[in-house]
């Protein structure tokens, strides 16, 4: 091949989130003299996009399409004639969840030959597009010619059947290793004393992510024990209600706001414990850094056990009482981390892996055209 294969990207925008982090994660490790990735998005081009400069930095195009919805013939005729004016994709890779049909059969109307389904969730909202999305995602299949997933539980809700790849969120894993000499670096940075015991969270501030419980398990343990802060790493949608609730619950001298990072491979260093107690996950790629991270993960019966890589992965169940999450986080309050992998089993995570077998994928699915 004298040029690289185009994959096209479908997503709704590439802000900092866990799928962007992925697809990102992906994109910097894969031989993008095969393989070259572009980005379709549901965002205007003026909306603030995090990854867009390193897009274009790695030969990646951005294109743009109106907010998804189903219902507009403006939308669906813009995406009609998106396909009909660039024939040069022969593979698109979907990330919209359960709205995906919508553009896989539109790509097979025009004549798209491979066209990939990957779920990231386990569930959805149960809220007004609710029943809307749940009659969009029994389509899929009849659509996609390829249905990928991040993990069993995900791939099980979203289509139904066994019939699907698996594609872990896979990070760069050196990136996370613990480091004694990174730890204090961060620490200092927040004004950390050696003998506070620091919770972290990560995830962008959602009711799914469910970031008011971990303020009340917080605010619990405060009370009993001293020396406790709480590092909330990410934007979001419920961001101002929980920093109104932290403000409430008089814990401002306790709660740290980082707001977006690029550096959470870091933060996780200044970190002793991790606490994720999300509504439902598929496999969160902030999930995955923590443990590879040998961070202790303490978190909610509604996340998949598809995220456990390491032995200190902790369910508790959300209708447990607080004393129960609070013993589950403090009891790791006396122990070291060690530096590497401790005994983590990386290799279905690391993205140098990963990425060759995506990039074998798309290669092999090019060539049988």
């Amino acid at each position: 091949m004298d040029q690289p294969i185009r994959v096209l990207q479908v997503v709704t925008h590439m802000n900092r989130g866990g799928l962007e982090t992925m697809i990102m994660n992906y994109y910097r490790q894969i031989d993008r003299e095969k393989v070259q990735f572009d980005f379709l998005t549901h965002r205007p081009e003026s909306e603030k996009k995090d990854y867009n400069d390193e897009i274009l930095a790695l030969g990646g195009r951005i294109f743009h399409l109106p907010k998804l919805n189903p219902f507009s013939p403006f939308y669906l005729k813009q995406v009609h004639l998106f396909f009909r004016n660039h024939p040069e994709y022969k593979i698109i890779h979907v990330h919209l969840d359960c709205m995906s049909s919508v553009i896989l059969k539109i790509a097979e109307m025009e004549g798209v030959p491979v066209r990939i389904a990957h779920s990231h969730s386990s569930n959805q909202d149960k809220n007004l597009k609710y029943l809307l999305k749940v009659i969009y995602k029994r389509s899929i299949k009849k659509y996609a010619t390829h249905l990928f997933a991040c993990g069993e539980t995900a791939g099980k809700w979203m289509f139904g059947t066994d019939n699907f790849h698996i594609i872990s969120n896979a990070i760069n894993t050196k990136d996370y290793t613990f480091n004694v000499k990174e730890r204090k670096h961060i620490r200092d940075e927040f004004h950390l004393k050696n003998d506070d015991y620091v919770i972290g969270h990560v995830g962008r501030f959602s009711v799914v992510k469910n970031q008011t419980f971990l303020l009340n398990v917080f605010e619990y343990i405060s009370k009993i024990h001293q020396n406790v802060k709480l590092i909330l790493v990410g934007e979001g949608t419920e961001f101002l209600h929980i920093k109104k609730l932290v403000q409430k619950k008089g814990l401002e001298e306790s709660v740290i706001f980082t707001g977006l990072r690029k550096d959470v491979n870091k933060l996780m260093q200044a970190m002793d414990v991790f606490v994720f107690p999300s509504l439902y996950e598929g496999v969160p790629v902030a999930l995955i850094e923590a443990q590879v991270a040998n961070l202790p993960c303490i978190v909610s019966d509604k996340v998949s056990c598809d995220s456990k890589i390491s032995l200190d992965f902790n369910q508790v169940e959300l209708k447990a009482p607080l004393s129960c999450w609070e013993d589950a986080i403090m009891k790791y309050k006396n122990k070291n981390r060690l530096e590497g992998y401790g005994d983590i089993d990386i290799h279905n995570y690391d993205i140098n892996d990963c990425a060759i077998k995506l990039q074998y994928f798309y290669i092999q699915g090019y060539k049988n055209l």
